[in-house]
């Protein structure tokens, strides 16, 4: 079956983006690993999926499929290229829409620039709420990483977060200790480990590992819970741009009980046709 797709990217988080709306898809594991293959397949770091809506009040829903082919509940750069994608396509003309996910209802809106501001939700911070295996909800956790014990801000921004602060980031061990992290047991669904230098109050650098994914040029939720961490220390002002490896998005969180916006690029890079049925 061939089936168009989009190549899109948020600063350099990359994903090949499909339209479930105008004719019904469904995607086997094996077929989105391929998908992603950066040598077999288009390549990407995410596969998204548009789909028509089932819940009432809202546009239309969302997947996220990562390169190893699991599905997981948010994606703060693959959101800003969904609304690219489904003004693009004719799909609405509405500048703020609603969107289903696994993680609950957002409202992404497309601005006068180009860019997309989107409204992450409110952060959760109960431990099974993430999921995290931790007696109580605490500011920060001791981690034990192969004996060698490092201090977390842990919580969920859709999707799980591990937040720990670096002197330097461009030093900062993501190549070890991004997957030791990501798949520490005491994270049953695993976790996206995000490494944070604090440059200033209304700035930081960060890079992150990813679930399924590894690091890549830029994390939207990744953002999002490292300016939510950052502001729990009492590091941050409400507004911080966040350089990562791909540019730099600005998140605003004023505080517990609100939730998080985060505005930053997103375009098409190429289009093309697809071979289900071969790949």
């Amino acid at each position: 079956m061939l089936i168009p797709f989009s190549k899109m990217q948020g600063l350099g988080n990359d994903f090949v983006v499909l339209d479930g709306v105008t004719r019904a898809l469904r995607l086997s594991t094996e077929q989105v690993r391929r998908i992603a293959d950066r040598h077999f397949g288009v390549g990407c770091d995410q596969v998204l999926l548009v789909e028509r809506s089932s819940t009432p009040g809202t546009d239309f829903r969302y997947r996220i499929f990562n390169a190893d082919g699991g599905e997981v509940e948010q994606c703060g750069n693959g959101a800003r290229c969904f609304v690219r994608f489904v003004h693009d396509k004719d799909l609405t003309h509405k500048r703020e829409i609603a969107v289903e996910t696994l993680a609950g209802v957002i409202r992404p809106r497309l601005e006068p620039d180009g860019q997309v501001t989107v409204d992450m939700g409110t952060p959760r911070f109960e431990p099974a709420d993430i999921p995290f295996d931790a007696p109580a909800r605490a500011e920060q956790y001791d981690l034990d990483i192969d004996g060698r014990m490092v201090r977390v801000s842990v919580l969920s921004i859709g999707n799980p977060h591990a937040v720990l602060i670096v002197p330097d980031v461009e030093r900062a061990d993501v190549a070890d200790d991004g997957p030791r992290i990501e798949r520490h047991a005491r994270f049953p669904r695993r976790v996206n480990a995000g490494f944070m230098q604090v440059v200033d109050r209304s700035h930081i650098r960060l890079r992150v590992y990813e679930r399924g994914a590894g690091e890549t040029l830029a994390c939207g939720t990744g953002a999002c819970a490292a300016v939510v961490a950052g502001r729990q220390r009492g590091l941050l002002d409400a507004t911080v741009e966040v350089g990562l490896p791909g540019g730099s998005l600005h998140v605003t969180w004023e505080g517990e009980g609100h939730a998080v916006s985060m505005t930053g690029p997103a375009s098409t890079v190429f289009e093309g046709t697809l071979d289900l049925d071969h790949l």
